[in-house]
Protein backbone atom coordinates (compact mmCIF):
# COMPACT_ATOMS: atom_id res chain seq x y z
CA UNK A 1 0.00 0.00 0.00
CA UNK A 2 1.54 3.31 -0.62
CA UNK A 3 2.38 5.56 1.90
CA UNK A 4 1.49 8.82 3.07
CA UNK A 5 4.48 10.98 0.16
CA UNK A 6 3.49 8.76 -2.27
CA UNK A 7 -0.33 10.35 -2.47
CA UNK A 8 0.99 13.58 -1.66
CA UNK A 9 3.16 13.32 -4.40
CA UNK A 10 -0.28 12.76 -6.54
CA UNK A 11 -2.34 15.21 -5.25
CA UNK A 12 1.08 17.76 -5.93
CA UNK A 13 1.04 16.05 -9.88
CA UNK A 14 -2.73 16.69 -9.77
CA UNK A 15 -2.56 19.89 -8.48
CA UNK A 16 0.31 20.72 -11.20
CA UNK A 17 -1.06 19.40 -14.50
CA UNK A 18 -5.08 18.71 -13.44
CA UNK A 19 -6.40 21.41 -12.08
CA UNK A 20 -8.08 23.76 -13.97
CA UNK A 21 -8.75 21.13 -17.13
CA UNK A 22 -12.26 20.25 -17.57
CA UNK A 23 -13.07 16.44 -17.88
CA UNK A 24 -15.06 13.57 -19.45
CA UNK A 25 -15.35 10.80 -17.51
CA UNK A 26 -16.21 6.99 -17.88
CA UNK A 27 -16.21 3.44 -16.34
CA UNK A 28 -14.65 1.26 -18.89
CA UNK A 29 -14.75 -1.74 -15.77
CA UNK A 30 -18.59 -0.55 -15.70
CA UNK A 31 -18.82 0.17 -11.39
CA UNK A 32 -18.74 3.89 -11.50
CA UNK A 33 -21.14 4.50 -14.43
CA UNK A 34 -23.15 6.75 -12.29
CA UNK A 35 -20.46 8.51 -10.81
CA UNK A 36 -18.97 9.17 -14.04
CA UNK A 37 -21.77 10.46 -15.43
CA UNK A 38 -22.39 12.86 -12.75
CA UNK A 39 -18.23 13.51 -13.19
CA UNK A 40 -18.42 14.44 -16.94
CA UNK A 41 -17.66 17.55 -18.09
CA UNK A 42 -16.87 19.35 -14.68
CA UNK A 43 -13.36 21.28 -14.44
CA UNK A 44 -11.31 20.36 -11.58
CA UNK A 45 -10.99 22.96 -8.55
CA UNK A 46 -8.86 21.35 -6.40
CA UNK A 47 -6.75 18.68 -5.32
CA UNK A 48 -6.00 17.42 -0.76
CA UNK A 49 -4.17 14.69 0.60
CA UNK A 50 -4.91 13.27 3.76
CA UNK A 51 -2.46 10.45 4.91
CA UNK A 52 -3.27 7.82 1.91
CA UNK A 53 -6.50 9.54 1.13
CA UNK A 54 -7.06 11.79 -1.62
CA UNK A 55 -9.86 14.28 -2.40
CA UNK A 56 -10.81 15.93 -5.64
CA UNK A 57 -12.95 18.49 -5.86
CA UNK A 58 -15.20 19.62 -9.03
CA UNK A 59 -17.00 21.98 -10.04
CA UNK A 60 -20.59 21.76 -8.37
CA UNK A 61 -18.90 20.85 -5.54
CA UNK A 62 -18.45 17.06 -6.55
CA UNK A 63 -16.10 15.47 -4.18
CA UNK A 64 -14.19 12.04 -5.59
CA UNK A 65 -12.62 10.60 -2.78
CA UNK A 66 -10.05 7.97 -3.56
CA UNK A 67 -8.51 4.79 -1.50
CA UNK A 68 -5.86 3.10 -3.33
CA UNK A 69 -5.37 0.56 -0.43
CA UNK A 70 -3.13 -2.62 -1.62
CA UNK A 71 -3.56 -3.04 -5.33
CA UNK A 72 -5.08 0.23 -6.51
CA UNK A 73 -3.13 2.47 -9.15
CA UNK A 74 -3.25 5.44 -11.18
CA UNK A 75 -1.81 6.54 -14.94
CA UNK A 76 -1.36 9.51 -16.08
CA UNK A 77 -1.02 10.48 -19.78
CA UNK A 78 0.26 13.93 -20.54
CA UNK A 79 -0.37 13.57 -24.52
CA UNK A 80 -2.37 10.58 -26.17
CA UNK A 81 -3.13 7.98 -23.97
CA UNK A 82 -3.50 3.86 -24.55
CA UNK A 83 -6.89 1.92 -23.98
CA UNK A 84 -7.91 1.53 -20.57
CA UNK A 85 -7.40 -2.07 -19.30
CA UNK A 86 -10.63 -4.41 -18.30
CA UNK A 87 -9.36 -3.34 -14.55
CA UNK A 88 -9.67 0.69 -15.37
CA UNK A 89 -12.41 1.39 -12.62
CA UNK A 90 -12.25 5.38 -13.54
CA UNK A 91 -10.91 7.11 -17.18
CA UNK A 92 -10.79 10.97 -16.61
CA UNK A 93 -10.00 12.61 -20.04
CA UNK A 94 -9.21 15.65 -21.44
CA UNK A 95 -7.15 17.21 -24.42
CA UNK A 96 -4.40 17.43 -23.01
CA UNK A 97 -4.44 15.04 -19.34
CA UNK A 98 -5.87 11.54 -19.26
CA UNK A 99 -6.28 9.52 -15.59
CA UNK A 100 -6.50 6.02 -15.37
CA UNK A 101 -7.65 4.40 -11.76
CA UNK A 102 -7.62 0.53 -11.19
CA UNK A 103 -7.94 -1.21 -8.18
CA UNK A 104 -9.14 1.67 -5.46
CA UNK A 105 -10.15 0.50 -2.38
CA UNK A 106 -12.37 3.20 -2.33
CA UNK A 107 -13.73 5.41 -5.00
CA UNK A 108 -16.41 7.42 -4.35
CA UNK A 109 -18.46 10.65 -4.63
CA UNK A 110 -19.09 12.23 -1.52
CA UNK A 111 -20.85 15.47 0.04
CA UNK A 112 -18.91 17.70 1.66
CA UNK A 113 -20.47 15.92 4.81
CA UNK A 114 -18.98 12.38 4.26
CA UNK A 115 -15.88 13.84 3.33
CA UNK A 116 -15.64 15.49 6.66
CA UNK A 117 -16.28 12.51 8.13
CA UNK A 118 -13.62 10.36 6.19
CA UNK A 119 -10.99 13.16 7.18
CA UNK A 120 -12.22 13.04 11.39
CA UNK A 121 -11.62 9.38 11.24
CA UNK A 122 -7.96 9.82 10.46
CA UNK A 123 -5.31 10.93 12.52
CA UNK A 124 -2.85 13.78 12.50
CA UNK A 125 -0.90 13.62 8.99
CA UNK A 126 2.84 14.63 9.66
CA UNK A 127 2.60 16.25 6.03
CA UNK A 128 0.22 18.74 6.34
CA UNK A 129 0.56 22.72 7.40
CA UNK A 130 -2.20 21.84 9.57
CA UNK A 131 -1.00 19.06 11.66
CA UNK A 132 -0.78 19.28 15.34
CA UNK A 133 1.36 17.48 16.99
CA UNK A 134 -0.37 17.61 20.23
CA UNK A 135 -3.24 15.91 19.12
CA UNK A 136 -1.38 13.48 17.13
CA UNK A 137 1.05 12.70 20.60
CA UNK A 138 -2.54 12.12 22.29
CA UNK A 139 -4.00 9.69 20.22
CA UNK A 140 -1.05 8.26 19.43
CA UNK A 141 -0.11 7.42 23.58
CA UNK A 142 -3.73 6.12 24.39
CA UNK A 143 -3.57 2.58 25.67
CA UNK A 144 -1.03 -0.54 25.76
CA UNK A 145 -0.96 -1.41 22.45
CA UNK A 146 2.75 -1.39 21.08
CA UNK A 147 3.63 1.95 19.60
CA UNK A 148 4.83 -0.12 16.52
CA UNK A 149 1.03 -1.40 15.95
CA UNK A 150 -0.43 1.91 16.70
CA UNK A 151 2.07 4.26 14.29
CA UNK A 152 0.05 1.66 11.74
CA UNK A 153 -3.55 3.19 13.16
CA UNK A 154 -4.32 5.64 10.65
CA UNK A 155 -6.92 6.53 13.19
CA UNK A 156 -3.89 7.97 15.37
CA UNK A 157 -1.19 8.99 12.81
CA UNK A 158 -2.14 9.27 9.17
CA UNK A 159 0.18 8.07 6.12
CA UNK A 160 2.71 5.89 7.83
CA UNK A 161 3.35 2.44 6.57
CA UNK A 162 5.77 -0.31 7.41
CA UNK A 163 8.91 1.46 5.92
CA UNK A 164 8.04 4.66 7.61
CA UNK A 165 7.54 3.30 10.85
CA UNK A 166 10.53 1.52 11.02
CA UNK A 167 12.55 3.55 10.16
CA UNK A 168 11.33 6.56 12.09
CA UNK A 169 11.22 4.19 15.62
CA UNK A 170 15.15 3.47 14.72
CA UNK A 171 15.72 6.74 14.13
CA UNK A 172 14.34 8.33 16.99
CA UNK A 173 16.02 4.88 18.81
CA UNK A 174 12.73 3.46 20.01
CA UNK A 175 11.86 0.09 21.11
CA UNK A 176 9.11 -0.80 18.53
CA UNK A 177 7.16 -3.10 21.21
CA UNK A 178 7.00 0.10 23.91
CA UNK A 179 3.56 0.19 25.00
CA UNK A 180 2.03 3.56 23.72
CA UNK A 181 0.99 4.95 26.90
CA UNK A 182 4.65 4.74 28.22
CA UNK A 183 5.98 7.09 25.24
CA UNK A 184 7.39 9.46 26.99
CA UNK A 185 6.45 13.43 24.69
CA UNK A 186 10.32 14.58 24.29
CA UNK A 187 10.56 11.11 22.26
CA UNK A 188 7.34 11.73 20.72
CA UNK A 189 8.67 14.76 19.45
CA UNK A 190 11.87 12.74 18.29
CA UNK A 191 9.48 9.94 16.71
CA UNK A 192 7.13 13.19 14.85
CA UNK A 193 10.18 14.99 13.54
CA UNK A 194 11.82 11.57 11.95
CA UNK A 195 8.53 10.77 10.27
CA UNK A 196 7.70 14.13 9.04
CA UNK A 197 11.48 14.28 7.76
CA UNK A 198 11.29 11.01 5.95
CA UNK A 199 7.59 12.03 4.81
CA UNK A 200 9.02 14.85 3.12
CA UNK A 201 12.18 13.57 1.63
CA UNK A 202 9.72 10.81 -0.26
CA UNK A 203 7.46 13.79 -1.64
CA UNK A 204 10.41 15.98 -2.74
CA UNK A 205 12.56 12.53 -4.20
CA UNK A 206 10.03 10.21 -4.88
CA UNK A 207 11.72 7.85 -2.58
CA UNK A 208 13.37 7.58 0.61
CA UNK A 209 16.57 7.13 1.66
CA UNK A 210 17.08 6.98 5.31
CA UNK A 211 20.67 8.99 7.06
CA UNK A 212 22.73 6.23 7.71
CA UNK A 213 22.08 4.24 5.20
CA UNK A 214 24.44 1.62 3.81
CA UNK A 215 25.70 2.75 0.13
CA UNK A 216 23.90 1.15 -2.87
CA UNK A 217 26.13 -2.31 -3.31
CA UNK A 218 26.26 -1.38 -7.44
CA UNK A 219 28.22 2.80 -7.59
CA UNK A 220 26.67 2.57 -10.66
CA UNK A 221 22.48 3.46 -9.19
CA UNK A 222 22.22 6.99 -8.08
CA UNK A 223 18.33 6.76 -7.59
CA UNK A 224 17.25 4.17 -4.71
CA UNK A 225 15.65 3.85 -1.89
CA UNK A 226 18.15 3.18 1.32
CA UNK A 227 16.89 2.14 4.64
CA UNK A 228 18.84 1.61 7.85
CA UNK A 229 16.13 -1.51 8.94
CA UNK A 230 13.00 -1.95 6.69
CA UNK A 231 13.94 -5.34 5.07
CA UNK A 232 17.18 -5.99 5.91
CA UNK A 233 16.48 -8.65 8.24
CA UNK A 234 19.77 -10.65 9.02
CA UNK A 235 22.20 -8.14 7.76
CA UNK A 236 24.41 -5.60 9.97
CA UNK A 237 22.89 -2.50 11.71
CA UNK A 238 24.43 0.59 9.89
CA UNK A 239 24.83 2.08 13.08
CA UNK A 240 26.57 -0.40 15.65
CA UNK A 241 26.84 -3.74 13.32
CA UNK A 242 24.55 -5.69 14.98
CA UNK A 243 22.39 -8.19 13.57
CA UNK A 244 18.61 -6.45 12.28
CA UNK A 245 16.08 -7.97 13.42
CA UNK A 246 12.42 -9.15 11.99
CA UNK A 247 9.77 -10.55 13.46
CA UNK A 248 5.74 -10.21 12.78
CA UNK A 249 3.42 -8.12 14.78
CA UNK A 250 -0.39 -7.90 13.86
CA UNK A 251 0.25 -9.52 10.41
CA UNK A 252 3.27 -7.14 9.55
CA UNK A 253 6.99 -7.51 9.89
CA UNK A 254 8.60 -5.26 11.82
CA UNK A 255 12.04 -4.62 11.75
CA UNK A 256 14.61 -3.21 14.15
CA UNK A 257 18.03 -3.41 15.83
CA UNK A 258 17.47 -4.38 19.26
CA UNK A 259 21.06 -2.74 20.33
CA UNK A 260 20.10 0.82 19.13
CA UNK A 261 16.46 0.29 20.11
CA UNK A 262 17.70 -0.62 23.49
CA UNK A 263 14.83 -3.68 22.95
CA UNK A 264 15.63 -5.83 25.87
CA UNK A 265 14.56 -2.76 28.06
CA UNK A 266 10.96 -2.89 27.37
CA UNK A 267 8.96 -6.05 28.58
CA UNK A 268 6.07 -6.77 25.65
CA UNK A 269 2.75 -5.69 26.77
CA UNK A 270 0.58 -8.48 28.24
CA UNK A 271 -2.31 -9.82 26.57
CA UNK A 272 -5.74 -9.10 27.37
CA UNK A 273 -7.56 -12.35 29.20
Amino acid sequence: MPEGHSIHRVARVHRRWLVGRRFTADSPQGRLEEAARTLSGRTLLGVDAHGKHLFHVFEGDVRLHIHLGLFGRIRHFRSEAPAPSAACRLRLSSAAATLHLSGPSACELLTQEAEATVRARLGEDPLRADASPDRAYARLALGRMPLAQALLDQGRIAGVGNIVRAEALFLAGLPPLLPASDLKRDAFDTLWGAMRALLEDGVRDGLIVTPGAPPLPSPGRKRAERFCVYGRTGLPCPRCGAEVKGQTLAARTLYFCAACQCVGRVRKPRRAR
